[in-house]
């Protein structure tokens, strides 16, 4: 055997007194859940006892295990001791809902006579509550995070056993203590609200990103301890170290982000995640509140703008505007992409902008699309009649417009080319303005539009959706203004019927629905994000999208071309492109994603029997693919906007000094045109993707049920699939920390 695995079975430490204190409260435990079980087998299911047993299981592997040992020769096998009793023990045992069953399974005499009094003692009841404090629970969780791997308490802590055991007490008090408030265990009564727990843990990650970046990309040895130890199976001190800030950075993160998710889904009313059907977005939110959902167009400012009939004129006047300043200035303004308007407007903000705006209140940008202004007034004496050709009334054109696209920017440069931006938007506007103006309905936005198409696809994980208010207000209605119109309003030009329409797919934002609807009963709701790719009902204009191949092909070009789309920046794959053309990346790329599906069909197939076809399969697993898409877009064109958020300071003064004014004073092109990558950005892209990893694996997860009922059947299903996910997931990571290439922008 090799010494190193003979050193680790040997290495165990087994404590007589911690196991004898575990071994006792899972007694006292069991004793008092058996008790409560028979009271109450609803609350006190066996699911209890387990989470409990296996909290207490996890930290008796912490303590007593070999990673105690080696904890003091590789800094990533201590920080996985630590991962385990701080992210894993304590939200186990709180799942336990331990404080009833461990009372009950006392001993009469000693709950009455013993802890009993002094448990219902008002000044530690006081002083509990005052403990509990969510702010309390996460100030001592970070303060003892990052005071104890302070190099000098860390190594004293290496040195000394009995500063050893108080370092491993108070990272599991702590963490006990960050917990309870999400974990709520039964009967504590909340302090915040639920929703509160969303920046609790989305701060909580976030420090913990910061904390292991030090690690991960430090070029200083931290802990010099680790110098003078042997080094295990070759690996270095610097590679021990990387490899520690890894573990704390991606399972740590994992550890704050389901939570996350399930707080959530929990917030916006969503029905159990197990196999309950997620229902209607309506129906999901109104469980939680006896007001309905939340509606946009109640809310105050916006709500009162949002109804104004006008208001979209004055959104699409302005970008109207902009759009014709940047046409001006990328045909006759200087050729250099990061002084002029082409170069830094559309490619830096535009893009950065419009997929937060998507990520936080779904297709904003098609709400005031500039394109559509000239053809509205186009239409005047335009017939507008003909119906689009039929074969072309889908998403496949749409699709080829995208890889075109995407080959497009890197092959020819378009972000470093201010005419060729120009250009590309004058065209947008003559083929809007055509197809519009020839084919009814918005043929343009509909089947033809590339950005159009990016918008609806992203949107799908929006928090928020027009829908009705209440159906049965529309089974009453006999006049159906919100499809056909009436003499003030137009309808819907996409058709998409209310009463029918699911999601934000081929759903533009215009409202024209909501100002012609004359029972007001149309609003822009709040919807559980992601819903709408569990589901597949039938969908006014779209039917069913387990049918609709083209659909699932938008997605997957959308999703995948986002990791494309950012690798083309980073230093290793513009050297590989320095000797493989562009075409033959992309054309690799399609290759080996089709291979992919084709293979994840094949093995979800056999894994799971499944009697589904290979279409449907792919139609909708396609769609999960969106979450993880949209996290990576906002991830990169996050970066660009946030470290390219001063260049346009200096361009819009170059642009009013050739005009003749001095309003803004002479451009400053000596500052720095890219702001520094601030610390929290790098924690804010993880934080993006991760977000949509686990959200992509949900919706496998739950497509996957309604597809093959028992559970290890759909597991088999949706493995291939998930495996995909994590490998983009990857290959994200990988991307996200590499040097970007700062496109658009000077640079000093």
């Amino acid at each position: 055997m090799d010494p190193t695995a003979a050193a680790a079975l040997e290495s165990w430490n087994v404590p007589p007194g911690m196991v004898v204190t575990l071994l006792l409260t899972l007694w006292v435990y069991t004793r008092g859940w058996r008790q409560l079980r028979r009271q109450m087998p609803q609350r006190f299911g066996g699911a209890r006892l387990v989470a409990f047993t296996a909290g207490l299981a996890t930290i008796f592997v912490a303590i007593a295990s070999p990673l105690d040992t080696f904890g003091g020769l590789l800094l990533q096998v201590h920080m996985t001791q630590h991962l385990l009793l701080m992210m894993v023990a304590p939200p186990l045992i709180w799942l336990g809902a331990p404080a009833t069953p461990l009372l009950r399974g006392l001993p009469p005499a000693v709950l009455k006579h013993g802890l009993g009094p002094f448990v219902a003692w008002p000044a530690l009841q006081r002083f509990g509550h005052r403990l509990t404090h969510p702010i309390v629970c996460w100030l001592s969780f970070v303060v003892a995070t990052w005071v104890w791997h302070v190099p000098a308490l860390y190594e004293l802590a290496l040195r000394s056993p009995a500063w050893h055991q108080l370092e491993h007490v108070s990272f599991l008090l702590t963490a006990l203590l960050f917990w309870w408030p999400v974990i709520r265990p039964w009967p504590s009564t909340p302090i915040w609200p639920r929703w509160a727990m969303i920046p609790y843990l989305l701060f909580a990650d976030i420090q913990n990103t910061i904390f292991s970046s030090f690690f991960a990309f430090s070029e200083q040895l931290i802990y010099p301890a680790y110098a003078a130890v042997p080094r295990l199976w070759g690996i270095s001190v610097r590679n021990d170290q990387a490899a520690a800030g890894a573990i704390m950075w991606v399972p740590g993160s994992v550890a704050f982000l389901i939570p996350l998710g399930w707080v959530v889904v929990q917030w916006l009313g969503a029905p159990s995640l197990g196999r309950t059907q997620l229902s209607a977005a309506s129906v999901a939110l109104e469980a939680g509140g006896a007001h309905g959902p939340w509606d946009l167009l109640n809310a105050p400012v916006i709500g009162p703008l949002l109804r104004w009939r006008h208001f979209r004129h004055v959104l699409q006047t302005i970008m109207l505007v902009v759009a014709i300043a940047v046409v001006v200035d990328g045909l006759r303004g200087p050729p250099m992409a990061p002084i002029n308007l082409a170069g830094v407007l559309p490619w830096t903000y535009w893009r950065g902008f419009s997929v937060i705006a998507l990520l936080a209140a779904g297709n904003v940008f098609c709400m005031a699309c500039p394109f559509m202004l000239p053809r509205d007034l186009g239409r005047r004496f335009l017939p507008a009649r003909w119906r689009f050709p039929k074969p072309l009334r889908s998403k496949w054109l749409a699709v080829a417009l995208l890889l075109l696209y995407l080959w497009a920017y890197e092959a020819l440069s378009l972000w470093d080319s201010p005419r060729s931006t120009a250009w590309i938007i004058i065209g947008y506007f003559v083929t809007a303005f055509t197809i519009d103006g020839f084919f009814r309905g918005a043929s343009f936005c509909k089947y033809v539009c590339p950005i159009g198409q990016f918008q609806f696809v992203q949107s799908l994980v929006s928090p928020l959706e027009v829908r009705v208010r209440d159906t049965d207000v529309c089974q009453r209605c006999t006049t159906y203004d919100c499809i056909r119109g009436n003499a003030q309003q137009r309808g819907c030009e996409l058709h998409l019927f209310q009463p029918k329409k699911v999601g934000n797919l081929d759903c533009t934002f215009c409202l024209d629905c909501v100002h012609a609807c004359p029972h007001a009963n149309v609003g822009v709701l709040a919807v559980v994000p992601g819903s709408d790719l569990v589901r597949d009902p039938y969908r006014s204009s779209l039917r069913r999208l387990s049918r609709r191949p083209d659909v699932a092909a938008l997605a997957l070009v959308l999703a995948f071309g986002a990791f494309a789309n950012a690798a083309g920046m980073v230093e290793p794959v513009l050297r590989w492109q320095r000797q493989v053309t562009v075409s033959a990346l992309l054309l690799s790329a399609v290759v080996v994603a089709a291979l992919a599906l084709g293979l994840c069909v094949l093995l979800g197939r056999l894994l799971s029997g499944a009697q589904v076809t290979a279409r449907e399969l792919v139609c909708r697993f396609a769609l999960a693919f969106v979450p993880l898409g949209v996290g990576m877009w906002v991830a990169h064109f996050t970066f660009h906007l946030m470290t390219g958020l001063r260049s346009m300071v200096p361009v819009v003064q170059r642009v009013l000094v050739d005009r003749g004014s001095t309003l803004l004073g002479a451009p400053a092109w000596a500052q720095p045109m890219s702001a520094a990558s601030q610390d929290w950005l790098l924690p804010l892209q993880l934080l993006l993707l991760g977000t949509g990893l686990l959200l992509t694996l949900y919706v496998d997860w739950r497509i996957a049920t309604r597809c093959v009922r028992r559970a290890p059947r759909a597991l088999g299903l949706m493995m291939p699939w998930a495996s995909v996910a994590i490998a983009l997931y990857v290959a994200g990571l990988w991307i996200i920390t590499q040097p970007m290439q700062m496109r658009g922008m000077l640079m000093h």
